[in-house]
């Protein structure tokens, strides 16, 4: 079929568009690497220490209590999900609970001196959460000021971006469950590591000294940065294209009144929801794009998964919440979700955008081409994955902002027309 001048010149438009973007994307991208490095490089002696005393509290019965406001409440329901549901088979839940919704008086009301607390905030702090922790503290708990100047391990911002402050912090906290897991295992059983083996090979079978277990677990630390650093630049090198396109293409949905519908599990649902809030409450100076998090709905989640099952929690409200016009992106590190494939399946039904974030090398999801644009980590360790998830989701947020202010559109116009 003959394309009129118009549908043309509306296509190369469009292509240009993408290509800007995909540059900005590739930037964005490499950028976070060199400044989660050189903090990593700082900060691996400190993060190995206070593992060893999370272990030792762990042991004495304390549970982990995190909290933050905002998107830093995401934080707090990821941190509390990897300790209590640990993603390496055969790993024993720790005690952890997401205090979020009435940190301060839910804390005074169930501290004990051997907990340990977490408060996630943005990168200037927030007073409350200070003020909550510096309680805690004087009741003998461990504290984690993310960040602040105050606490058992406290740490300065290194960056004013709030996407890559809370991809730094996510790396942080996903490095102190694979290591607590050693310390608490090394102290427990002696020398054993269990499934846990394969992270950290140094620890063989022969029982150590606990300073060398340090030194060991603040390398392996470091090389979990570097290994993020290798997976960016591979995203930045073979999937730019593809999260560029992703982001004009969700750019325009919304433009016709649509909204973005995103889910997922675990780990990913606290994503889900973190992308949610950061386009319907983001950073000063961005515009609010309508979102919702099916992950974020509790009563709604435990209704259909009690009287249907686990896998329509998702189909279920998308039913009622979806239309034509809308975007649904679903985030699953395996690509094998079942409640998140039939999600999609409903989506494509409807005529909606279809969005994924996947691992490993795409699942069922891709083999089925359930997504428009998949964008995948090619990855098969689930933290590394969800990890760089976020600064995928993150660098489509600001190419949306980009986008929304027609910074873009009027630059290819320009160019176009010279």
């Amino acid at each position: 079929m003959k394309m009129n001048v118009s549908e043309t010149t509306s296509m190369a438009t469009a292509y240009k568009l993408a290509s800007h973007v995909t540059s900005y994307i590739e930037d964005r991208l490499l950028a976070r690497n060199h400044l989660f490095e050189s903090f990593f490089s700082r900060e691996a002696p400190r993060l190995a220490e206070a593992c060893r005393e999370m272990s030792e509290r762990f042991l004495r019965g304390g549970r982990l209590l995190a909290f933050g406001r905002g998107p830093y409440a995401t934080d707090a329901q990821h941190v509390s999900v990897e300790f209590v549901h640990p993603v390496i088979v055969g790993k024993r839940a720790l005690p952890a609970l997401d205090l979020s919704v009435l940190f301060r008086p839910w804390l005074e009301a169930i501290l004990r001196p051997e907990d340990i607390v977490m408060g996630f905030g943005p990168p200037e702090g927030d007073p409350e959460v200070w003020a909550t922790l510096q309680e805690a503290r004087l009741k003998d708990a461990m504290t984690f000021a993310l960040p602040g100047v105050e606490g058992s391990y406290a740490v300065d911002a290194v960056t004013e971006d709030p996407f890559m402050h809370q991809e730094m912090i996510e790396i942080l906290y996903h490095t102190l469950w694979e290591t607590v897991h050693v310390f608490f295992e090394h102290r427990e059983l002696g020398h054993e590591v269990g499934a846990s083996g394969f992270l950290y090979p140094f620890l063989g079978t022969a029982k150590q000294g606990t300073t060398n277990l340090v030194a060991e677990v603040a390398s392996s630390i470091l090389m979990k940065a570097h290994d993020d650093t290798r997976l960016r630049e591979r995203l930045a090198r073979e999937e730019a294209e593809q999260i560029g396109s992703t982001a004009v293409a969700i750019h325009e949905r919304l433009r016709r009144g649509g909204k973005i519908i995103v889910f997922g599990n675990g780990g990913s649902a606290t994503d889900a929801n973190d992308f949610a809030i950061d386009c319907v409450l983001p950073p000063p100076g961005y515009q609010s794009i309508p979102a919702v998090s099916l992950s974020l709905e509790p009563a709604n989640i435990t209704a259909v998964a009690n009287d249907i099952g686990a896998d329509a929690i998702f189909l279920r409200q998308l039913i009622a919440q979806a239309r034509p016009e809308d975007i649904a992106i679903g985030i699953s590190t395996s690509g094998g979700s079942r409640n998140i494939i039939m999600a999609l399946e409903e989506a494509r039904k409807r005529n909606m955008l279809t969005v994924a974030l996947l691992g490993y090398d795409g699942g069922e999801i891709k083999r089925k081409r359930l997504a428009d644009f998949p964008v995948v980590v090619n990855c098969d360790y689930i933290p590394r994955i969800q990890e760089v998830q976020a600064s995928i989701y993150h660098v489509i947020r600001e190419s949306l902002q980009l986008l929304n202010q027609d910074v873009l559109n009027r630059e290819v116009l320009r160019r176009g027309q010279a």
